[in-house]
């Protein structure tokens, strides 16, 4: 089945396109993509092992199929944010 890879952030970045085209055996697991990414596209290669990955707007863990006609989406991981609350002086 083609399948196509919505690409954002640093992954957009790293791979030098918006999106990525692959063609998978019927039954391809979200894990089995992984690994097709990482060998046919050795630039993403060292960013699976922490990509999220949304099939449909959900996001799915490895041993999930991905179904045929499915929109794939690859997301680096996300972190950030302060430690603490800041609360201005003006709403204290």
């Amino acid at each position: 089945m083609q399948i196509k890879i919505l690409l954002f952030a640093t992954l957009r970045d790293r791979a030098g396109a918006r999106s990525l085209e692959l063609d998978l055996p019927s039954g391809t697991t979200v894990g089995g993509l992984k690994v097709k990414v990482a060998s046919d596209f050795p630039k993403l290669r060292e960013s699976m092992s922490t990509v999220l990955i949304a099939l449909n707007r959900e996001y799915a863990f490895d041993e999930a199929v991905v179904p045929e006609g499915a929109e794939v989406a690859m997301f680096p991981p996300v972190s950030g944010g302060a430690s603490e609350l800041i609360v201005p002086a003006s709403i204290a």
